[in-house]
């Protein structure tokens, strides 16, 4: 793995683990197995710089999970439950670390670092843009499939934050068994609309 792909890696685990303020250039640098200097010579903005990477490659990486948590429900709202399910987990048996630093970075610095907000408003887009595509793709109409995505993230985004404060699942859960309901009070397309993609695949 190349330097810069280290440091950029390094400070998303600490931007998950810790955020923004709490994390430091030596400790980056430690954490990336890098020179100091080796971090001002492929980032010039230095720490600033290196983050908005970080969130721009994580929240890529984010939002490639959508389909891999739901194409293996046919029923749509049973994968959306499922997928609330499945970052419970993690937090749990990670301590409760927060999983997503984005949103981390946003409610810690949205208002003092107009760089690290643009890049998280920029990944934000891109997480809509891709779960409107997913969701028409499984049945939904547009403006449904935009409400849809803006619900989900929305309830993950809150999840993360009370669960990591009460220690406790039940805000994925209580999030995820909401945000299916809603999807599954939509009707039939939302829910057969998968199954009705692999019968078009293999026609």
């Amino acid at each position: 793995m190349r330097t810069d792909e280290r440091i950029v890696r390094a400070m998303a685990e600490l931007l998950r683990v810790q955020g923004y303020a709490a994390t430091g250039v030596n400790q980056l640098a430690n954490a990336a197995q890098a020179p100091t200097g080796s971090i001002y010579h492929h980032f010039r903005g230095g720490k600033r710089e290196v983050a908005a990477a970080a969130l721009r490659q994580t929240g890529a990486a984010y939002i490639r999970l959508l389909p891999l948590l739901l194409d293996e429900h046919d029923d749509l709202a049973t994968g959306i439950e499922a997928a609330f399910a499945a970052p419970a987990a993690d937090m749990r048996d990670t301590g409760w670390a927060n999983m997503c630093p984005v949103g981390t970075v946003v409610g810690e610095v949205a208002d003092t670092e107009p760089l690290l907000r643009e890049a998280a408003a920029e990944v934000m887009e891109h997480w809509v843009a891709e779960g409107v595509r997913y969701l028409t793709g499984r049945g939904l109409p547009g403006a449904e499939a935009r409400e849809v995505t803006f619900a989900l993230l929305t309830a993950l985004q809150g999840a993360f934050t009370m669960a990591r404060a009460l220690r406790s699942t039940e805000p994925f859960h209580a999030a995820g068994r909401a945000v299916a309901a809603h999807v599954a009070a939509l009707g039939p397309p939302a829910r057969s609309a998968a199954v009705r993609g692999r019968s078009a695949g293999g026609q």
